[in-house]
Order: C-alpha cells, then structure tokens, then sequence
C-alpha cells in the first residue's frame, strides 16, 4: 500500500509506476504472430474505487474477471509511435470483488509492429513486437492505494487469434480458446492449469516518447448493419450484400459445425462479373478465418484487431442449419465523432451524394484521417484531409480528432528536418525518398489549410498557436527559385498537380492537363495570405509584415508568369481557372473573364468535370464566385462520366478515388490506384450546404453567418442545419410557381444565442436583405425566374 497520485487525464510519467512487458518469446519472432493473453491474479479487501491506466506498443482489449473494459475498438490508436503513444483510464470500480480478481489483457501487432504502408508496406516500423503497460489502482477508505502494475509477475501465452493483421486479416481458430484466462478459476475445475509464462520486462521508454491520452474521439463500434440481399455468384460461391460500402468487419452468429471446420470470410468493395472483385485490394487478404470449436447450442465470431473497407463479402464453409443471411451482421467502427450537419434538397441524386459523402469520411476518419479503409494503404496522406477539411468540418466534429492527428503531422515533420511526412503518422519511412522528404504543395500545405479551417469552424486560437512552429517551419523550407519568380516555387521540384485529372492516363494521376506549377504556386499564395491573417490574429506583427510582402511578391509573379493581361492562363483547364478565382490571384477584370472561360470550358466539356483533387474543391464555387450559378448547377446534376452524380447512377454508396473507378460497363478501372471509398472529392458537400442551402459561416466560430441560398435549375427546395459551437442554426427554402417566370420563394431560418445573421433573398428583380439575431424566422418573397434552364452545351463543331 502507498499514497500516490490518482490516476488522471493527463498522466506524467512518474506517475507510471509499471514496466513495459511483452512475452518471453517476442525477440525471437521475425515475422506476424499471434494475439498475447497477458494475465493477473490480485487479492482486494473492501475498497472506495479502482481505476485501469493502460496501454500497448501494438493494439489491446482488457478484461477483469471475464468482463471487457470499455468500448474502445483497436485501442489505444494509431499516433507516431516514436514520438507519442496514448493511454486510455477506466473506472473499474464496478468491475472489481472483495478478495480474489483477475484481470486480462489480449494484445496484439496493430499498426505498430505490423504490416503497414502502400506498395505492399513494411512491419516493424515503430517496433519490432508489442509490448504492454498497465496499472490498476485501487483506491480505500484510509487514503491508502494499492497498485497493480504489470511487470514480471504477469503470465502470458498465446491465444486463438492466430493472426491479426490491418490488411491481410484475422484468424481466430476457436479450438485453441483459453478457459479462465481472465478469470479466477471457478471451483469444480481444478483440473485447469494455466500454462502462461512469466512476462518479459523491457526498458523504460525512450525519453523522447511521449505519453499522452490525445485529445481525439475513440474508434468505437458504431453501428449494425444487415446485409440486403444474398447472393450465388456464377462460380456457386455464397456473397451477402450489405447495401453500404462501409468500413468496420463481418460478426457471425449461430455458428454450428464440427469441431475444426474452418468457415472464411472475403471482403470487397464491389462485384465484377458478379463475382468478388478484390483486385483493387492489391497486397491485402482482407480474409477472417474462423476455426470452429464444435459447439453444438451456436458459436459466435467477432474479429477484434482488424477492419476492412468492404460492400460485400463472400462467406465459405458455412455449414450451420440457420439461414447465412439471418446469421451475419455488418459492424461499422470508426472514431466517434460526433454528426453535426444535415443537408437535403428535391433532387434524390444529389441526396445519395450527400450520403455518400458522410459514409467515406465516417469510414476513412478512424483513428487518423485515412486516404481509404480497404486496400494496402489506409495511411494518413495529408493532401486528402487538406482539401477536404473545410468540408470536414461542416459535416461533422472532428475539431479534436484533427487537433489529435496535427500534433503527429508535426512530429514526422521535425523528424524530416522540417518537410512534412507525405502521410502521417509516417509509415513510408522504409520507402523510396521522394515520398518522405521530397517538398510537395497541397500535400505539405496541410500544416495551414487544415489548422485554418479548424480555427474558422470554431474561432479556438488555440489550434493556430499549437501548429504554428509546424506552418513557420514549412513556409521557411518551402524551396524556391533562385533566379527567376525568386517568390514562387523551384521549378525543379516535382508536384502532383491536379492529381487524377480524369484525363491522365489511368497508371501515370500527375499527367493532368494543368500545368502542376501553376497548382503549386497558386497554393503556396493561398498559404502566405492565410499566414498572414494567422499571425494577425496571434498577434505577431513582425511575421504579419513579412508574410504579407512575401503573398504581394508571389501574387504579382504568378500574375507575370502564368496570366495575361486579360484574364487567360498559360493552363486552358478548369482547374487553372477555379482555383485562380477561389484565390483571388486575379484583378476584378480578369476575374470576370477567367470566369467567361471557365463557363467556355466547361459547356465546351457538356458539363463534365476536368478536375483532379486539387482543382475539385473550387469549381463550382468558382463559378458561382463569377454569377454562373446555373452552369454550376448543370455540373452538379451532370450524370455522365466524369460527374459527381455518374459514381450514384452506378450505385456508389460512399464517394469514389477516381471519377471512373467504375466504367460505365461495370468493369473495374485497370488503373492499379482505384478506391471506391476515397472523401477528397466529396468536397462538394460543403458547395451544397454554402450555395444550394444558402447556409454560410461569415466569421470564425459562427459569430456571425449568412443564409443567400442560390435557386436555379429545377431545384425546388433544400435545407441545410449544423451544429455550431453556439447552438444550431439552420434554414430551409422551398419555391412554387406563382406566375409565368414567377416564383414565391419561403424561407425559414433558425438562429442560435449569440449569432448574428444576414439574410440575403432575391425579391424582384433586386435583392431582400435583412439581418436577424436569436429566433425562428420566416421570410416569403416572389422573384422571377429569369435564368436559362437547362443551361446549353457548346455544340460540336462542324
């Protein structure tokens, strides 16, 4: 017994009073191993409260006296395990006996130690095995704790899981279960012996590793899903469709068998040829084995350290007498973040995008803000989460989750000598050079753009102050030219561009048709501005000065390099003109006629889109920024390939990597890069709300917001609402005809405490503009409908 700190929120080291353990056997095992039970028997008199501090260099699940402790799902996360590792605290109170407990820990490879990284990844990166800490503190009525630490008085031996890795899988042979292995053992089985080893001790932890319990959401098991449908394929095989592409694994139920059958469960995204189509998976399984105990009354099989990005899976060697369909479930997991935005309109296409939007980023923001869940990769890249934070943000909370993910981004990045890893946490680091120290626009300027957008969504300066070394850093590393546009980019640098412009060709995404240094420095110019309003607001007047000559220099050079006089860019593309106008890098003249080309090209292209990620985030804002709502909206209701509607007519149910991955025969894209679970270019979602609803933040934290929704095409009504960090605000709209090209349009908005409100509404054939404060508002006007519909493509030439 002895009087020490309780455990806490935010545990300092000295107050670790355990070792590191991991089992006897871990050195001397190269390659993928099987899930540890680590085990502990300890004596408790009668007691006021208990509390588990705990964590793994790999992933765990612990259990006292045969109950699981929390609800967390491949704890304790994935962070830059050389620089920080998280715990989780539990309150066991409940969980504990007067006299003899027992409590268990499962561990397992995870991330830390397993396969991990694209083109076939590495293992090993952060470790080379597990290793466990634990500490139960058990707090009496005198002031008095007794502590239970892991050390070499632990037992451990191997479990059931016989492997558990990210890509390839779990297997779980149920013949090879461990009775009692976290409980006491019962009276009547005395014949039970308990073969674990004694545990092996490690060092301490590496000074420069930090402890931390994050600030991020838990990955939880969120949600059950039922498959819709069941189906033979041409070749006899058993595949259940879940109706949902989603990320999470497949739970048996009512499994019967004999003893040593095997039953395999496959995952994919989608069919081809009616079959399961896994090559998009490249070097991943994406298998569950379950070994069959022969439990007659029904077994039951949950994988516990995997997940797969899946559709459909195809099942194996099931041979209970129940129904396949009525005896599988679809558990989705990701990080619990909290939705905060709703969206809606008449058109039931553009409500599945929007659908499909919230599954890809609920699916790819598990534990990092993942580029897709299924294939060799699910890796942090950085230019994904850069485009689409601003969306992000909208659509649900994720202030903490990304705050969490920042603090790597910078980590990796002071590991680089100042370049941002391409992904964080940095599991390329075994791989070629140019993915881990080469400078790289959009991708690096991640460590402004999502920072920025976070402080916008909740005006917390605080997210600005805790990544500012991390934007400073990079602005100071960024190379540039020696000699000519000394402001703008080194040439010789290679960039992705306007990565997978649907018209690169499908094995080469960087070979868009806009010129990839007019991407970067039109970025690097969006970066110093934002630098610039940055220092402002943290009070930095000499770096205000600095940014702000350095955004003039490099906006007055990219007008000479890459601009006319009267609005032409040297790239003719749709991305060169959208991002130019969202930047601003344009005079109000030429931002009128980059506008008009930008129209050209698009009816030129009959309403296909012409972008990549980079340029997608901008494009119908940027015609709408230029008075071309309607061909914004002959865009968004587009259904050809490329289009945001096409990937909804062919069934996506979650937003695809590329605008064919699926061709329009149903044959899968050839490319070796294809994803059908990628949120970059679901950045619309943040259009429908801005535009199509009219639901617009003016000031950071929503202070102050404005409802302008933008009525055209056949649209007849849509609403928006999110969850602001001063309370729910919302609007609605809703048009009938009240005459020839006469329309009466009624508006209802809700607005929070504390937020102020225009509302801007077509009257006439002028604008109603009111302010509002706190209440429930509606407003009616009548307004002609004096657009063209449907807007026209250029005709072919003769």
């Amino acid at each position: 017994m002895t009087s020490v700190e309780s455990i806490g929120p935010n545990m300092d080291k000295q107050n670790w009073h355990c070792d590191r353990i991991t089992a006897p056997w871990a050195p001397n095992t190269p390659g993928p191993d099987t899930e540890w039970l680590f085990r502990k028997e300890f004596e408790v008199k009668p007691f006021v409260q208990a509390k588990l501090a705990i964590t793994a260099q790999g992933v765990y699940e612990a259990e006292i006296n045969g109950h699981r402790v929390g609800d967390h799902f491949m704890a304790p996360g994935w962070t830059s395990y050389d620089r920080r590792l998280q715990y989780q605290t539990f309150d066991v109170t409940v969980m504990l006996l007067n006299g003899r407990n027992c409590i268990g820990v499962r561990v397992a490879e995870g991330w830390f130690c397993g396969r991990i990284g694209f083109e076939g990844g590495h293992r090993n990166i952060w470790g080379p095995h597990p290793a466990l800490m634990a500490q139960l503190e058990i707090y009496y009525a005198d002031d008095t704790v007794q502590i239970i630490p892991t050390d070499g008085t632990w037992a451990v031996q191997r479990g059931p899981i016989q492997l558990a890795e990210i890509y390839n899988g779990e297997k779980y042979d149920a013949t090879l279960e461990v009775p009692y292995w976290s409980t006491i053992v019962p009276e009547g089985a005395a014949d039970f012996a308990y073969t674990g080893q004694p545990a092996l001790c490690m060092p301490p932890l590496p000074d420069a590793l930090k402890l931390t319990p994050g600030f991020g959401e838990p990955v939880r098991r969120i949600e059950i899903i039922q498959p819709v449908q069941y189906l033979v394929s041409p070749t006899g095989k058993s595949i259940l469709d879940f109706g949902q592409n989603l990320v999470g694994y497949v739970r048996l139920k009512n499994i019967k068998g004999l003893r040593g059958r095997k039953i395999i469960l496959s995952h994919a995204e989608v069919l081809e040829k009616q079959e399961l189509c896994v090559r998009p998976l490249r070097q991943c399984d994406a298998v569950d084995q379950y070994i069959l105990k022969g439990d007659q009354s029904g077994e039951m099989y949950e994988p516990r350290f995997t997940f797969h990005g899946f559709r459909y899976a195809q099942v194996d060697g099931w041979t209970s007498d129940s129904e396949l369909i009525d005896s599988v479930e679809a558990v989705m997991c990701h990080s619990d973040i909290k939705d905060v935005g709703s969206f809606a309109c008449s058109d039931k296409l553009i409500n599945q995008l929007y659908q499909n939007i919230r599954w890809g980023m609920k699916g790819n923001f598990l534990s990092v803000p993942t580029d897709c869940p299924q294939r060799d990769e699910r890796l942090g890249w950085s230019g994904d989460l850069a485009l689409f934070a601003p969306t992000a943000v909208l659509l649900f909370d994720c202030y903490d989750f990304l705050k969490n993910w920042l603090v790597d981004v910078w980590y990796d990045q002071q590991t680089l000598d100042g370049v941002p890893a391409m992904v964080t946490p940095n599991a390329t680091l075994p791989d070629p050079v140019w993915c881990r120290r080469k400078p790289c626009a959009i991708w690096h300027d991640v460590t402004i753009l999502a920072p920025w957008a976070l402080y916008e969504e909740t005006g917390k300066l605080e997210i600005l102050e805790q990544q500012y070394e991390s934007m400073t850093t990079w602005m100071k590393k960024l190379p540039r030219n020696k000699e000519v546009c000394t402001h703008l980019w080194d040439t010789s640098i290679f960039q992705l561009g306007d990565w997978l412009d649907p018209d690169a060709p499908p094995n080469a995404p960087w070979k868009g048709k806009t010129d990839a240094q007019l991407v970067a420095n039109a970025f690097l110019i969006h970066s110093l501005e934002l630098m610039a309003r940055i220092t402002d607001l943290l009070h930095k007047n000499e770096e205000k000065l600095e940014f702000e000559r350095e955004f003039e220099a490099a906006k007055k050079q990219f007008q000479e390099e890459y601009v006319t006089s009267n609005g032409r860019l040297v790239s003719d593309s749709q991305a060169a003109y959208a991002i130019a106008v969202c930047f601003g890098l344009l005079t109000p003249a030429q931002q009128e006629r980059a506008g008009n080309r930008l129209v050209y090209l698009v009816r030129k292209n009959n309403f296909r889109i012409g972008t990549g990620f980079a340029g997608t985030p901008f494009l119908c804002e940027a015609l709408a920024l230029t008075g071309h709502i309607q061909v914004a909206y002959a865009m968004l209701l587009e259904k050809g390939c490329p289009s945001w509607l096409y990937p909804v007519t062919m069934g996506a149910t979650t937003v695809w990597e590329r605008w064919d991955s699926m061709l329009p025969d149903g044959s899968i894209n050839p490319g070796e890069m294809t994803s059908f679970n990628h949120y970059a270019l679901g950045s619309i979602a943040k259009f429908l709300y801005e535009r199509l609803a009219g639901l617009q933040r003016l000031k950071p934290g929503w202070k102050k917001c404005r409802i302008a929704p933008c009525i055209g095409a056949e649209l007849s009504e849509a609403s928006a609402s999110h969850e602001s960090p001063l309370g729910r605000v919302s609007c609605s709209w809703k048009t009938t005809e009240s005459g020839e090209k006469q329309s009466h349009l009624e508006v209802k908005v809700r607005v929070p405490p504390g937020v102020t409100c225009e509302i801007i509404l077509p009257e006439g054939s002028g604008e109603l503009q009111k302010t509002v404060g706190q209440g429930e508002w509606t407003f009616e006007t009548v307004f002609m409908r004096d657009y063209e519909w449907p807007v026209k493509a250029l005709p072919p030439k003769t």
